[in-house]
């Protein structure tokens, strides 16, 4: 069961969090905004750095579940194996992405997002993580997977 938080708990993470958080979003923006508007005739280009951006912050958020089973205090051995088990599972999701065309390669990606929110908001509940962590990680899925997601789009 999840320890209770603490009352002066803020929603609001540290600043150099919410700014590293955040300014990781840059990337998925620019990428698909250069993508949609096919900048410099590499629409095919940008869609590729879309991509391999996407796997590798879907790998880093995988990866946090590693850090998570190793730090937390209070997890049971067997919700430890599966934190471990869980972390590589996106990283997997994202060389495979790599490897298929595009438009499975981002409903791919896509998918792994939405399944590593859900994880992270399943072990939330379960462990006392900063109240600050869900909702940090929902704004930046939203907005990582509508990025993707615009991929589907043709480009200009």
């Amino acid at each position: 069961m999840k320890p209770p938080a603490a009352p002066h708990a803020s929603m609001r993470p540290p600043p150099v969090v919410g700014i590293l958080g955040y300014g990781g979003l840059i990337p998925f923006i620019a990428f698909a905004t250069f993508r949609w508007l096919n900048l410099l005739g590499r629409a095919d280009q940008w869609l590729l750095l879309l991509v391999a951006y996407g796997a590798v912050i879907l790998s880093f958020v995988g990866a946090l579940h590693w850090g998570f089973a190793m730090m937390a205090p209070g997890v049971d051995r067997a919700r430890r194996t599966q934190c471990y088990v869980w972390s590589v599972i996106p990283a997997l999701i994202g060389i495979a992405a790599i490897g298929l065309n595009s438009s499975l390669s981002l409903t791919l990606l896509v998918s792994g997002f939405a399944l590593a929110y859900w994880q992270d908001a399943a072990l939330a509940n379960r462990i006392s993580l900063p109240a600050w962590y869900p909702r940090l990680r929902a704004h930046l899925s939203i907005v990582a997977c509508i990025c993707l997601l615009s991929g589907l789009i043709p480009a200009a």
